[in-house]
């Protein structure tokens, strides 16, 4: 993400209803962003500088995987129809404080994937897909590039080192070769 300063915390995916209410996927682990009332920034696509809004209420969509929030100023279908595709951004100075062995999931995106066995590289972390537990979305360093899924759970992936950017992994048998 191009954003310096900021981080993307979820993006517009759709209107709600017909008062103004949208749809957001979250790319976040904290859900009070879309839930507490506050200033959160919009980012426009193929626009450059952030703008601020606020946040006036937010839930989650149980089953969905979507938050729907309502923002000031936009009151009717129309008006959220044209904030599809917007990313929600915070300040990166409002980055909370990780527990050990949490990560941010823009810390983990381009890392490189390495064996831990054999010092093999296996690909570059392209993507974190959330689950029950989340999944690592590996491009494998091949001719085709395909992409592994790789559960980032402490036995398969017991080393992220962030200053090296890099990732040990102890994959089970079969893992690397579905």
């Amino acid at each position: 993400m191009e954003n310096k300063g900021y981080l993307e915390i979820g993006k517009i995916v759709a209107a709600q209803g017909l008062k103004g209410e949208l749809r957001v996927y979250p790319n976040t682990d904290f859900p009070e962003r879309f839930e507490e009332p506050g200033t959160r920034w919009l980012l426009r696509p193929n626009q450059t500088e952030p703008e601020a809004i606020e946040l006036i209420s937010g839930r989650y969509l149980d089953g969905k995987g979507l938050y729907v929030i309502q923002i000031q100023g936009i009151g009717d279908r129309n008006a959220a129809e044209a904030l599809r595709d917007c990313q929600i951004l915070v300040p990166e100075s409002e980055r909370p404080e990780l527990e050990e062995g949490e990560f941010h999931v823009a810390d983990l995106l381009g890392l490189s994937v390495y064996d831990q066995a054999s010092q093999e590289f296996i690909g570059t972390v392209i993507n974190v897909i959330p689950s029950g537990h989340d999944l690592l979305e590996v491009k494998k360093d091949t001719p085709e590039g395909k992409t592994i899924l790789i559960p980032f759970v402490e036995a398969i992936v017991p080393i992220v080192d962030l200053e090296q950017r890099r990732i040990e992994i102890t994959p089970p048998p079969g893992l690397l070769d579905l």
